[in-house]
């Protein structure tokens, strides 16, 4: 039995962004990592599980995980 891919969407409000990096550190697929801004930028969203941790961790509420419609 084949196991469906779910799609997800990280938005990241870089106006709220305190270039924590907490979002960063605790994705365990490395789907994010900290741009030449010290903000977070998605670079690999085929490796998000949906977890969670980075919105969860985030203390500025800047960042969501949605799944993709």
């Amino acid at each position: 039995m084949a196991v469906e891919a779910r799609p997800w969407d990280v938005k990241i409000n870089s106006n709220w962004c305190k270039q924590c990096g907490l979002c960063v550190a605790f994705c365990p697929r490395g789907v994010l990592k900290l741009g030449d801004d010290g903000r977070p930028v998605v670079v690999d969203i085929a490796r998000c599980t949906g977890c969670l941790l980075c919105e969860m961790h985030c203390p500025d509420f800047a960042i969501a995980v949605k799944r993709s419609e």
